[in-house]
């Protein structure tokens, strides 16, 4: 039995088995499988595929090669992924992490990627956790130089990438004098990397009271995210939040590569 989705309309079935048939020949080397073959993987009738198969022909999707009799992807496929960024993709995997990471320490937590001069916080846990004090973050923006969450990223992304974001945070008002001061940033990346997390003790003027560690996401090597656990710092000094939640926190940012690996393989 097919599970309830809570859809006021059934589904379309001819659709359904048309995406299905598009994964199935993505699968194959090439984007390339006969005709045999795609029956097989799908499990549908040689007819069925056929008939499917001279629709997507007709769409633009997919080409029948005359030399091997071959149903191959068209650069059309293409199209139906350009609207859809790492940000978005890494955005729908982590609900069960930070879920999980919740459970563990409590404490809120946020998954952020760059977005010009700021961290761009897109999935949270704050609107969860009974400790937060801010429900609604999820599209706020943080300071780089001055938040947990973006000294994550900007200590681990590549130098070129830094030195880029450098431009844009000496012209920011709020961020200007730190950018500008090479020992600062020359001393945040050491730290940061030394010790394999970031923090914010307080540093953001306009968040005195919030105290926070976070570490890097990477994706094929690359840094992409950052994820991070905010505590009030008069109730959790940043010692103990290193001590109590930095090991929940590293595996947090672990399951989440895993599950991009994972997206990406589907791929």
């Amino acid at each position: 039995m097919r599970p309830d989705s809570g859809a006021e309309y059934e589904s379309v079935r001819s659709l359904a088995r048309g995406l299905e048939l598009l994964r199935v020949l993505n699968r194959h080397e090439k984007g390339r499988a006969s005709l045999a073959q795609l029956a097989a993987g799908t499990g549908l009738h040689r007819t069925t595929v056929r008939r499917l198969l001279e629709t997507l022909i007709g769409e633009g999707y997919v080409q029948r090669s005359e030399s091997d009799d071959r149903y191959v992807l068209m650069l059309k496929v293409r199209a139906l992924s350009e609207g859809f960024k790492h940000e978005e993709r890494i955005s729908a995997v982590s609900g069960p992490v930070l879920a999980q990471l919740l459970h563990q320490v409590r404490w809120p937590s946020d998954l952020c990627t760059p977005d010009g001069g700021t961290m761009l916080i897109r999935e949270s846990t704050h609107r969860f956790s009974s400790l937060s004090f801010n429900r609604a973050m999820v599209g706020e923006r943080l300071p780089i130089l001055l938040t947990a969450a973006g000294r994550a990223y900007f200590c681990y992304c590549e130098d070129e990438e830094r030195e880029a974001l450098l431009v844009l945070l000496r012209k920011d008002p709020v961020q200007a004098v730190l950018a500008n001061d090479d020992r600062f940033i020359a001393n945040l990346l050491e730290q940061t990397r030394g010790r394999g997390y970031s923090s914010n003790e307080g540093d953001w003027s306009a968040e005195r009271k919030i105290g926070a560690i976070a570490v890097p996401v990477f994706e094929a090597g690359r840094v992409i995210a950052s994820i991070n656990v905010i505590y009030l710092s008069r109730a959790v000094s940043h010692a103990e939040a290193a001590a109590r939640y930095l090991p929940a926190l590293v595996d947090a940012a672990r399951q989440l590569e895993v599950a991009l690996a994972d997206t990406a393989d589907d791929a």
